[in-house]
């Protein structure tokens, strides 16, 4: 190995460069503080080892970035549940099978992908409390004969808690990736279904929805296109992050306990998918606040039998048994007498009439507020003084 490797951006102010003779990055750390500390730098490895504290690292990497999506997630929230309350009262087909059923709104519509996310950051939580716990001090997987204090590098470094068990540490590497990695694609399957969803409504045969010029595409040859061509590669990138979960599990099939090379590869996937994923975020915000949305949908007769619930519904509350109000409804539309009216009133509960946002977002914020960003943040900002 004779080039110097450098780690950080060629133009970071304090670039990071691994000496030629040094093995790795963990022999180039305990270099520098023995230059800077002299023999005290050279016990850095006493009762550890390059697996728990690659493991260290690694869990104080994903932790980071499960906050950093955190913070990503809560402006995009907040924009779904704005829009929700802007485009309440404005109605659209709602689909089963994707066949005609009920009407809906655009406030559903939105409100509905702002709940999502908050069952979403449920299982990042749950990802979150995984990662951290303080895997160092396992050493190579089986402890030391050191008399070492695992719980103070605990509290140094914001961890929550130990993995005490010395060998779970090391068997713990693999299936903490691959708990992230289910966090993200669950994530990740929220933006997916709702980019699905606006190419279809962007679509012609549709007509829901409109974007600016700038945020869509044409052809090179079909002056009329208006391609969602933002949307379709969110949908993209979201459904190569939902296949991680997949790829790790079966990377990590059938290996027995302690630390194996094959585990070196799982970082190659899943480190770039926290930046993918905030990008695919940050795009889908800007997408949905230039969102136009087409007013009077419903008011086409193509979309009368949307209302044939209604129509039931109205004659149930008159005082006629469901099955025969549903009967004489189906009858009135083979016969052509169906007649309706756009008029509704749904007020029970996440209903049209009733969106309560506010319950979603007082759910969101007991959501963030579970995580101990400011505990941790306390931690490392004291140790690094």
């Amino acid at each position: 190995m004779k080039a110097i490797y450098q780690t950080t951006a060629p133009n970071h102010p304090n670039p990071f460069t691994i000496r030629p003779d040094a093995e790795d990055v963990h022999s180039q750390v305990e270099w520098l503080l023995t230059e800077k500390l002299g023999d005290t730098g050279k016990k850095i490895h006493s009762a550890r080892s390059r697996n728990d504290q690659v493991l260290v690292d690694l869990k104080l990497f994903l932790r980071n970035e499960l906050e950093e999506l955190v913070t990503t997630v809560r402006p995009f929230f907040d924009l779904l549940q704005s829009q929700s309350e802007k485009y309440k009262d404005h109605l659209f087909p709602g689909y089963t099978h994707l066949q005609l059923a009920m009407p809906s709104s655009f406030g559903l519509w939105f409100g509905a992908y702002a709940e999502s996310l908050v069952d979403d950051l449920i299982t990042i939580r749950g990802a979150y409390e995984v990662v951290n716990k303080n895997p160092l001090g396992s050493a190579a997987g089986y402890g030391s004969s050191f008399p070492i204090n695992r719980t103070m590098t605990t509290q140094l470094l914001g961890f929550a808690d130990l993995n005490y068990n010395v060998v779970y540490a090391q068997m713990g590497r693999g299936k903490a990736e691959r708990i992230v990695a289910q966090s993200l694609a669950n994530l990740a399957d929220t933006l997916a279904k709702l980019s699905m969803d606006a190419c279809l409504y962007l679509n012609q045969n549709f007509g829901f929805i409109s974007f600016p010029a700038e945020l869509t595409t044409g052809s090179s040859i079909m002056p009329h296109k208006k391609n969602p061509d933002v949307f379709e590669l969110i949908r993209s990138h979201c459904n190569r992050i939902k296949a991680l979960p997949n790829e790790i599990s079966l990377m990590t099939t059938n290996l027995p306990s302690g630390y194996h090379r094959d585990l070196q590869l799982l970082k190659e996937h899943l480190f770039p998918a926290f930046r993918t994923l905030k990008d695919c975020i940050e795009m889908a915000g800007l997408m949905l606040s230039s969102i136009t949305i087409n007013q009077d949908i419903l008011q086409d007769e193509k979309y009368k039998y949307l209302f044939s619930v209604e129509e039931v519904n109205k004659l149930v509350n008159q005082g006629m048994p469901f099955r025969d109000a549903y009967k004489k409804v189906g009858r009135d539309i083979e016969a052509g007498q169906f007649t309706y009216s756009t008029d509704l009133q749904h007020t029970h509960e996440g209903s049209i009439g009733n969106l309560c946002t506010a319950e979603i977002r007082q759910q969101m914020e007991q959501v963030v507020a579970g995580f101990p960003f400011e505990k941790v943040q306390v931690a490392l900002t004291n140790l690094l003084r």
